[in-house]
């Protein structure tokens, strides 16, 4: 499913081959929870060269549910959408709704935030569902332990996941039909408990694991070092993906530490409230100095919206509140993370990775 192509120290450049074709790594996701990227068609995600977006199980389950995207031929008919989808199985989602929720051994009950309704989600049904929606990549169901909490906790979390795991691989066989199944890697911020959990992980022998727990309020130097103690375990022949991160400095850093995939609702979000990336730092097109400033926000950018409007009109646009603006600075966020992510991988194959990741936090950071 994945080869590496190229290595300059922990960084590496590979390609995974899916069923809506090859996607090279190191790779930004986009995040479409509700099977769409916010302000953007699919063919707005294919001019900027996305391969690979991201929808959500729970959310697609609850509304439109799994009937109406069965009837509909899969997510990728249904939204039109013509390459490779992974789903997240939801175990974030009902993490984020404590009030709402009730873990057992077999899986999560929970009310519906829509409508209150009660649902289920198992190892099991998650994996069907996400046959269903006909996804490339499907991820397992894991319970993701809140920040801070204490270690006692974490464990008996930790150890729940890692049984749901083996009950999803047994559903999910090596070599079954329908999407590659990766796992996820949990442990909070303690080292030996994230590194036992990935060794009772790789026997599983998951297309790819995951890193899940992280972005979640601890310190940036706390998920760094997690991610290094996951690289000194994980096998160097399976994709390795950190879930939720998404600033460009997390992303460097996860490239260094031999991380392959990575998605994150922020470039959109950020974008939808004004705030836009560009090479000399991030920018917010709200503030009166854009008023009258001809030129593109960043001159390097080959985005639809740098190649044909001055940060004057985004600016106006912005104040106008209109729904254009959301388009234009979504598009320019989102072309900016993929542009991140070709240069670095240009960088590992120079290799000069490390020296372009410091310049460049050196730039943001001063």
């Amino acid at each position: 499913m994945w080869k590496q192509l190229y290595q300059d120290e922990n960084a590496r450049v590979g390609v995974m081959s899916l069923s809506h074709g090859e996607v090279e790594t190191p790779v930004f996701m986009p995040v479409g929870t509700q099977a769409t990227v916010k302000g953007m068609s699919p063919d707005n995600l294919k001019q900027i060269g996305f391969q690979i977006i991201l929808a959500n199980t729970y959310h697609l389950n609850l509304r439109p549910g799994m009937e109406i995207i069965g009837e509909s031929g899969g997510l990728h008919s249904f939204m039109n959408w013509d390459r490779n989808i992974l789903t997240d199985s939801g175990g974030f989602q009902v993490f984020s709704l404590a009030a709402l929720r009730k873990i057992s051994e077999d899986g999560v009950s929970f009310r519906s935030h829509i409508d209150g309704s009660l649902h289920m989600l198992t190892p099991e049904n998650v994996i069907d569902k996400q046959k269903i929606m006909g996804v490339d990549i499907a991820m397992t169901l894991d319970e993701c332990p809140p920040y801070p909490s204490s270690k006692s906790y974490i464990q008996k979390s930790m150890d729940l996941t890692i049984r749901w795991a083996k009950k999803s691989r047994q559903y999910h066989p090596v070599g079954s039909d329908g999407p590659k199944l990766f796992g996820i890697v949990q442990g909070g911020m303690f080292h030996d408990l994230r590194q036992e959990c990935a060794n009772k992980m790789i026997p599983l022998d998951f297309d790819g694991y995951a890193f899940g727990g992280l972005s979640v309020g601890e310190e940036k130097n706390k998920m760094y070092d997690i991610m290094s103690a996951v690289h000194e375990v994980l096998p160097t022949n399976k994709p390795r993906y950190i879930m939720g991160i998404g600033t460009p400095e997390d992303l460097l850093e996860a490239i260094d530490c031999g991380v392959d995939m990575f998605d994150c609702v922020l470039p959109s979000r950020n974008a939808r409230n004004g705030t836009l990336y560009t090479w000399d730092g991030k920018i917010s097109i709200k503030n009166r100095k854009w008023q009258l400033f001809q030129d593109p926000i960043d001159t390097k950018c080959p985005c639809y919206a740098c190649q044909n409007f001055s940060a004057a009109y985004l600016h106006h646009l912005f104040k106008a509140q209109e729904i254009l603006s959301l388009q234009l600075n979504t598009y320019h966020n989102l072309c900016f993370f993929y542009e991140l992510i070709q240069a670095a991988k240009k960088e590992i194959y120079a290799k000069n990775f490390k020296t372009f990741k410091s310049s460049l936090l050196k730039k943001w950071n001063k």
